[in-house]
């Protein structure tokens, strides 16, 4: 498991370096200029030497590769960087948005997997029946309907027709504190927006897998011997069947990170989204780059997380294969 990990790790290595280029090369084909954003409305009326000196204290008056190799040793030394947009360091912006972000996508994340094995294993024991056409029908539709589609769903027909659930927002709008209870309020509506986005591939999955596993010969010999059906549907056919959906874990990553973005922006949640958006339009490098980089690690994170849970669910499959 061990070598596993550190090869996965090494290789990242380079990829990361890659994604961290790929992005300041990018940003100086933009048409977006850093100095006019960063400058506002001042700008209009500055002197071209003045927004020259702006120019090259923001640093983006170097060649392309000198910023990028600038950044990225900074960024090894512990040193991220100042926001031009956000006007503070780069690891301040993150470490108070990264934690509400997490928040949202580990509790949507949750949701989606507990709900699409629940009701993948509840499909599978009867194919084609009511329960399994139904949930399967409202699985290919979620399929195709956008996280923010479904967000502005949600805050219409909870917060605004029934008028149980909060809009947006962490805490309630004449509060001063963040409470355990706002928050957990405040965290229904988006966290389930995003799970049941991501929930329609771990139901079809779980329940093709649980399917297939209902068929085996180890699970019909142990049905043979007189085992309960709740013993052989969960001790027997579910392990094996959810063997295909550890994999789904490390590529549903992007698409969590994509839905989280949107999410955020729907429900005006606190998270990295606004900073996300600022830094790309305002051609924020050094915050643009961070975020990049924390995206593509997570990214990473994923697969790593899946290669681990599928080694350990299938004996057969070695870690260091």
């Amino acid at each position: 498991m061990g070598r596993m990990a550190g090869r996965r790790v090494l290789l990242a290595v380079p990829v990361l370096a890659a994604v961290t280029f790929g992005v300041f090369a990018v940003a100086a084909a933009s048409p977006f200029d850093p100095v006019k954003a960063y400058a506002g409305t001042a700008g209009l009326t500055a002197s071209q030497e003045n927004l020259d000196q702006l120019r090259a204290n923001l640093g983006v008056d170097q060649p392309l590769v000198t910023r990028w190799w600038d950044w990225l040793t900074s960024a090894l030394g512990g040193d991220l960087g100042d926001s031009s947009v956000m006007r503070q360091p780069v690891a301040d912006v993150i470490g108070e948005r990264l934690g509400w972000s997490v928040l949202l996508a580990a509790t949507a994340f949750l949701v989606a997997v507990v709900l699409g094995t629940g009701l993948g294993v509840l499909a599978a024991r009867r194919p084609g029946g009511l329960l399994d056409r139904c949930v399967s029908s409202a699985a290919y539709t979620l399929e195709a309907a956008p996280a923010f589609w479904l967000g502005l769903l949600a805050i219409w027909f909870f917060a605004l027709k029934l008028d149980v659930l909060p809009a947006g927002g962490l805490t309630d709008a004449a509060s001063d504190t963040v409470t355990f209870g706002q928050v957990a309020t405040h965290l229904v509506l988006p966290a389930a927006v995003l799970g049941i986005s991501q929930l329609p591939w771990f139901f079809l999955y779980v329940r093709q897998g649980v399917a297939d596993a209902l068929d085996e010969d180890p699970v019909r010999g142990a049905r043979a011997r007189g085992l309960r059906e709740r013993t052989v549907l969960l001790g027997h056919a579910l392990r094996s069947g959810m063997l295909p959906m550890l994999t789904l874990i490390g590529s549903r990553v992007p698409e969590l990170i994509t839905g989280a973005l949107l999410v955020e922006t729907v429900f005006s949640w606190p998270g990295i989204a606004a900073a996300t958006v600022q830094a790309a339009t305002s051609v924020d490098f050094p915050l643009l780059a961070a975020l990049t980089v924390l995206a593509t690690a997570a990214v990473v994170l994923g697969n790593l997380l899946s290669d681990l849970l599928y080694a350990i669910a299938d004996p057969r499959v070695g870690f260091d294969g």
